[in-house]
């Protein structure tokens, strides 16, 4: 893995990272998918993400629960792959992997200033909103439009293959 890479680390060690971050005054912000088959809205997603605090923190769904989401055949991509390719961008600043089907235990644990979340949402939308308030965060909404997905990506590529 390069040099250039943000930490891959354990949700203990995520927490430990933003404890200490938010102890030196820097503000956390967490950002959350399943990120197969990485695409520019993704890209914009977690650049939006970024620009809202100090230090950017994603978690990326497991592969158990990326199957439970997505469906059949998902994910592309193992959770490693992913949560390398998440950690590879500069504006990422540490990944870890979760396996519960909400993010709820990542966000009491890693307990952001703010819970970055796309365009496909509202900030009442947010199904954690409420527990993002309760530990003291809030809500943010960032990216572009969502126009761009993977599954939208496979039906193009299973187009092309028929």
């Amino acid at each position: 893995m390069s040099n250039y890479s943000a930490p891959i680390v354990s949700i203990d060690d995520a927490a430990a990272i933003a404890q200490r971050a938010r102890s030196d005054g820097r503000t956390v912000v967490l950002a959350n998918g399943c990120f197969d088959l990485f695409h520019i809205g993704h890209v914009r997603y977690l650049q939006g993400a970024k620009e809202k605090g100090d230090l950017l923190m994603v978690g990326i769904n497991s592969d158990r629960q990326t199957a439970l989401l997505k469906g059949e055949g998902r994910p592309i991509m193992p959770e490693n792959e992913r949560a390398e390719m998440v950690a590879a961008l500069k504006c990422v600043d540490a990944v870890t992997i979760f396996d519960e089907s909400t993010v709820e235990k990542l966000l009491r644990a890693i307990r952001p200033d703010m819970h970055a979340k796309g365009t496909d949402y509202t900030a009442e939308s947010v199904p954690e909103a409420n527990i993002v308030a309760e530990i003291g965060g809030r809500v943010v909404i960032v990216g572009d439009p969502k126009d761009h997905s993977t599954t939208e990506l496979l039906s193009r590529i299973n187009a092309v293959r028929d």
